[in-house]
């Protein structure tokens, strides 16, 4: 069967993924700015309302994968944050100046993830290497269990040749998976270009929703005010029906 992780952008939107039967969630923050760390509370409440998998981003920063010491620090810290709060993974990548795997500060955070039994997704920064084939045996040597990965291009679909190349590399030793402008309406054509296993995706409507606020100012009539951006579970579910229906 092809399953879906859900790139969740909130507690509420991975309940939401989990009810249109995702298996996995990625919880991040700030998705219009490529996804950052969620707050530690988020993660915690998160944990606590979903019995799915739970992975989390570790991104102190948007922008691109070249860190600092103090942001390296950060994210250990975030990795061992993760560990005690019971999520069962995490989400990272760190690459050199000129578009490699940074090899030892990615095994350092490797280690740290396996000290608390968490599974070690590559994500996006993958994409920015300056050779993917070579940067997949590298994330392999690493020890992580998947890649997120769009196959080097803007979008899933756009790199469908050289993700079906990636998964054909990877021979089962590592889990290809594709996200990036993945809907319920390409992914079936997705599938059948790439003979992917699973695939990952935010799958989400923008909602109304009714607070308790009587005033609303004259001044103020954006309806993004009173609306948010949700992991929408019947996208979620036609999504799965559609991937799994070829």
């Amino acid at each position: 069967m092809i399953t879906l992780e859900v790139c969740a952008n909130s507690t509420q939107s991975a309940i939401n993924g989990q009810k249109g039967g995702a298996i996995r969630v990625e919880l991040c923050d700030n998705l219009s700015e490529g996804g950052t760390t969620p707050s530690l509370s988020q993660i915690e409440k998160t944990r606590q309302y979903i019995d799915i998998q739970l992975n989390v981003l570790i991104r102190p920063r948007e922008g691109d994968f070249l860190y600092s010491d103090l942001e390296f620090e950060i994210m250990k810290q975030d990795i061992h944050h993760c560990g005690k709060a019971g999520c069962d993974g995490v989400v990272f990548g760190i690459l050199n100046t000129d578009g490699s795997i940074d090899k030892e500060r990615n095994q350092d955070l490797v280690k740290i993830a396996h000290k608390y039994r968490m599974t070690i997704t590559f994500h996006r920064a993958f994409d920015r290497c300056n050779d993917l084939f070579s940067s997949l045996e590298d994330i392999i040597e690493l020890g992580c269990d998947r890649i997120l990965t769009s196959g080097g291009m803007e979008s899933a679909p756009e790199g469908k040749e050289i993700l079906k190349k990636l998964i054909s590399q990877a021979n089962d030793r590592i889990i290809i998976m594709p996200g990036g402008g993945i809907t319920e309406n390409n992914i079936s054509e997705l599938v059948r270009a790439t003979d992917l296993k699973e695939f990952h995706g935010s799958f989400r409507s923008r909602c109304r929703y009714n607070g308790g606020m009587q005033y609303k100012s004259p001044f103020f009539t954006n309806e993004e005010e009173y609306s948010m951006l949700l992991t929408d579970p019947e996208k979620v579910k036609q999504a799965i029906e559609n991937a799994n229906n070829i």
